[in-house]
């Protein structure tokens, strides 16, 4: 993820939420790359037979951050904290959509060729992350954080530290316990 252009997304994402039409169509242009490499690494991670894409997973985040006019945008670091999060709960909206009861309600499937290839159902990997996140969200705020910054944007280390602020080795400890914590919670 690239820092250089800072200064310049958070005076378009100021302008944007200042009413600046220009500012608004310029803002998508300015972010779009970056939001679709995280969005490609987030859904590379998903169990197969996910049939959504990257730019439906970038276009959708970026209506739900872009159509909340209660946030005030301190800059392009909590612009990307607030898709992260949009995509995160994209992602577990549809596994639980697709987890969740299908059409026809109880009646069962009977299969007309043996030979047809089934799908695996979509895992609930996600739900699980969710649930966890959720509970980590409410006791750690900041390793919360830090997990939505690795597990559903894709950043790496060293990004995520400069993004939070934080010295690269404070990461690196807090990232081993939040592992293990997860590891313990999803087992």
């Amino acid at each position: 993820m690239s820092y250089s252009g800072d200064s310049r997304a958070t005076a378009v994402l100021q302008a944007a939420q200042a009413g600046d039409r220009q500012a608004a169509a310029d803002l998508l242009p300015l972010v779009y790359d970056e939001l679709r490499k995280l969005a490609t690494h987030r859904l590379a991670h998903e169990t197969p037979g996910q049939t959504l894409q990257p730019t439906a997973l970038v276009h959708e985040a970026y209506l739900r951050v872009a159509a909340d006019s209660q946030i005030t945008w301190e800059g392009r670091r909590h612009f990307f904290f607030a898709a992260a999060r949009a995509m995160r709960e994209i992602l577990v909206e549809q596994a639980r959509r697709k987890a969740g009861p299908k059409q026809g309600g109880g009646r069962r499937r009977h299969e007309l060729d043996d030979a047809c290839t089934i799908l695996k159902p979509p895992s609930v990997d996600v739900l699980a992350v969710n649930e966890a996140l959720d509970e980590l969200e409410a006791k750690e705020p900041l390793e919360a954080q830090i997990v939505l910054l690795r597990y559903f944007t894709g950043l790496t280390m060293d990004e995520t530290a400069a993004v939070l602020g934080i010295p690269a080795r404070t990461l690196d400890r807090q990232w081993r316990y939040i592992r293990a914590w997860l590891m313990k919670k999803l087992s």
